[in-house]
C-alpha cells in the first residue's frame, strides 16, 4: 500500500463574506492565532509527512504567491495553479492542477483553505482508496451556521440523503480524493465539486467518517473572532501546524 504523498489546498476564492478584510488580503492570508490561516495547513501537512502541496490561486494570487513562495520556508514544495481569467471553482481547480502536472495522477489530500482544525493529517496519509472509490470525506457534527448538515453516512458510505432517523453531518473541508473524481471535465471551464461528489455517492463510490477534532469554518468576521478567541483562551492543543 502506497502512502499518500501529495495534497492540494483550495485557495482561489474571493472571501466576500470576510470583506473588508479580504479586499486587499487574500482570504488564506487572513491571520488566525497570529499567522496566516493557510500556513496552519501547510505546517500541519509538513508535520504529517506531506511535502508536495499544490495551491490554486486566483483572487490576489500575486500576494499569496509572494508571501508563501516555493514553500521552502516551511519545509515543503509548493506548486502554484493560477486561475487567471476567472476562478474555476473547486472541481475545475483540481482538474487544471492535474492537467498541468501540478498534481500527480494519484490520490491526494484535499483541504479547504478557509477551515481551521486540529485534525492530524497523518491519520489520512495511509488511507487507501478502493479501485472504484472516488473520495473519502471527513464530516463533523453540524455547527450552528449549517444546522441541517451536508451528508449522511450509511454503512460507511457517504450519502446526500439520510436513512430513517439518521443524522446528516457537515463536510469538514478535508478529504482524500482520486483524480478520477474529476474525469470528463473541460479545461478552463468552472465546475463545482459537490455535484461530482453527489454523482459518485449515487454509485456508492464515496466513503466518510465523522471526526470530533476542534474545527471551525473561518468564513465570516464573527467566526474569525471566534477562532481567535478560542486559540487565545484554550490554546492550540496538539495542533501540528502550531
Amino acid at each position: 500500500m502506497a502512502a499518500i504523498t501529495q495534497a492540494m489546498i483550495l485557495a482561489a476564492g474571493k472571501g466576500t463574506r470576510l470583506r473588508p478584510l479580504t479586499l486587499d488580503t487574500p482570504k488564506p492570508l487572513v491571520e488566525v492565532g497570529g499567522k496566516p490561516l493557510i500556513v496552519w495547513h501547510i505546517k500541519a501537512l509538513q508535520a504529517a509527512g506531506i511535502t508536495d502541496i499544490t495551491i490554486n490561486a486566483s483572487w490576489l494570487a500575486d500576494k499569496l504567491m509572494e508571501t508563501l513562495g516555493d514553500g521552502s520556508q516551511y519545509g515543503v514544495k509548493l506548486q502554484w495553479s493560477v486561475e487567471n481569467d476567472e476562478p474555476l471553482e473547486t472541481a475545475g481547480g483540481i482538474f487544471q492542477a492535474l492537467q498541468t502536472g501540478k498534481l500527480q495522477e494519484a490520490p491526494f489530500i484535499l483541504v479547504n483553505s478557509d477551515v481551521w482544525t486540529i485534525f492530524d493529517f497523518a491519520r489520512l496519509q495511509d488511507y487507501e482508496l478502493g479501485a472504484d472509490q472516488r473520495a473519502h470525506l471527513l464530516l463533523i457534527d453540524n455547527p450552528e451556521h449549517n444546522s441541517s448538515g451536508d451528508f449522511a453516512i450509511n454503512n460507511g458510505l457517504a450519502s446526500e440523503h439520510a436513512v430513517g432517523d439518521d443524522d446528516k453531518y457537515t463536510f469538514a473541508g478535508v478529504s482524500v480524493v482520486s483524480p478520477r473524481l474529476v474525469d470528463g471535465l473541460v479545461t478552463g471551464q468552472p465546475a463545482a465539486l459537490a455535484p461530482l461528489l453527489k454523482q459518485a455517492m449515487m454509485k456508492f463510490q464515496v466513503t466518510a467518517e465523522v471526526i470530533t477534532d476542534n474545527w471551525i469554518d473561518v468564513g465570516t468576521e464573527e467566526r474569525l473572532t471566534q477562532v481567535n478567541s478560542f486559540i487565545e483562551t484554550k490554546g492550540v492543543g496538539d495542533h501540528r501546524g502550531a
